[in-house]
């Protein structure tokens, strides 16, 4: 069955960079006498994308022109054609080491535990504008917030930046979640064998409460509403996040949980439309983990986020307003609350997933359940902060069933007991 939508940067299938199992104890002898260049645990996953071909039709880190063309003009060029992308992706690297290297130098990639995760032949080394970098990813010249923070205090070692031409050995599997997290190949096979049409992809960092919930709902019954056979992944992004973030295995579990249990969806999808299908939103959902890191980039991270979805082989994902946000330290917004919705109109390249915009959802009284807030313009919400859900949760205590599900609430309770 062919696939439902193309590789980005206009390939038939995704990159493939990785070393095949059989030829893996000659890739590491060989790797053995090279130079090595340490990659932080937050990059790692980054080195492993290249190779699966999630961040396709890149081979590897960018050189100083990709890079550079991205933070101007939010492109890459393939093949004559240009296509979006919207934040550079290259490897740092400290001073002394930059002063090591020489571009068609092969070296080799280690982890924190200087174990060999692959090899990089290098075609350019460069400086790090770190003001430039933040400016036009960031879109403000402020620099109190996540995405500052990465780059300035967890790299503030790190002064240049390598490309070049990866190869990446398979990426050892997560213990507890590793069934989860597949290459684009597999989940394109994975899909071709569920036969729909369209697939809805939910990105999401966070456990869910029902809100959130319902904007997953939203987009399966809007493709189902337009009479596509569709399906859609709760795709949680399970890399690198900050340190307040819940972690990757707890998160896992709540998602599963909600899945098997079928509480996704439940009392908030529409009867009418399930009904006579015999159907539960959770017969229409997958569950797949995405191992790259948050850039907590607002609306260039949507682009971003949308980028490896169609890398997965997913036909549309859901934006919802605040998409990918962070604040400033003091609170107040980097970004307005449609500015992820309104970049995907502002496109300089092609991009072949289509966004599903969907707004603010809330509990009303009115309907007895999740709903837009659009639709009830002047209606008080059931309303409680994400404060005070984390202080609820700390006391060992469900938080009200109708922001959040008691499954999901049980094993936030358990994990932070644990701490």
């Amino acid at each position: 069955m062919a696939d439902l939508i193309a590789p980005h940067g206009g390939l038939s299938e995704p990159v493939c960079r990785t070393v095949d199992k059989e030829g893996v104890s000659d890739f590491i002898a060989a790797a053995e006498g090279l130079t090595r260049v340490p990659v932080s645990d937050a990059d790692l996953s980054t080195v492993y994308r290249w190779g699966d071909g999630t961040l396709s039709p890149l081979t590897g880190p960018m050189d100083s022109a990709t890079y550079d063309r991205v933070l101007e003009e939010s492109v890459i060029h393939v093949g004559g054609k240009k296509y979006a992308w919207t934040i550079p992706l290259s490897l740092p690297i400290a001073t002394a080491m930059a002063g090591r290297l020489s571009p068609g130098q092969t070296v080799a990639l280690t982890n924190s535990k200087n174990e060999i995760v692959g090899t990089l032949e290098i075609s350019d080394i460069f400086s790090w504008n770190k003001e430039k970098y933040l400016s036009n990813v960031y879109l403000t010249e402020r620099t109190d917030h996540p995405g500052a923070d990465m780059v300035l205090v967890g790299d503030a070692d790190k002064t240049h930046l390598i490309g070049g031409s990866i190869r990446v050995l398979p990426q050892p599997k997560h213990s507890a979640f590793g069934k989860y997290v597949l290459t684009p190949r597999e989940v394109r096979k994975l899909l071709a064998e569920t036969g729909w049409q369209r697939v809805v992809a939910f990105q999401t960092r966070n456990p869910l409460h029902r809100a959130h919930e319902y904007a997953l709902v939203y987009g399966l019954e809007t493709l189902l509403r337009a009479g596509h056979n569709a399906g859609a992944c709760l795709n949680p992004l399970i890399g690198e996040t900050k340190g307040d973030d819940v972690h990757a295995d707890v998160r896992m579990k709540t998602y599963e949980t909600l899945i098997d249990q079928r509480g996704l969806g439940d009392g908030d999808s529409d009867p009418q439309l399930w009904g006579p299908r015999g159907e539960q939103v959770s017969d229409r959902v997958i569950l797949l983990g995405l191992d790259i890191k948050m850039f907590y980039g607002g609306p260039k991270e949507a682009v971003m986020h949308a980028i490896y979805r169609q890398n997965f082989g997913f036909t549309d994902i859901i934006i919802g307003r605040k998409h990918a946000d962070a604040p400033y330290h003091d609170g107040s917004p980097i970004w307005g609350d449609f500015d992820a919705q309104e970049i995907f109109n502002k496109l300089r390249g092609d991009l072949r997933i289509k966004p599903l915009n969907v707004g603010f959802a809330a509990y009303y009284e009115s309907v007895g359940r999740v709903d837009l807030m659009e639709n009830h313009a002047g209606e008080k919400p059931v309303f409680i902060s994400g404060k005070q859900v984390r202080a609820t949760l700390q006391e060992g205590k469900t938080v009200d069933p109708r922001i959040m599900r008691e499954s999901t609430a049980r094993i936030l309770i358990e994990a932070m007991a644990g701490r």
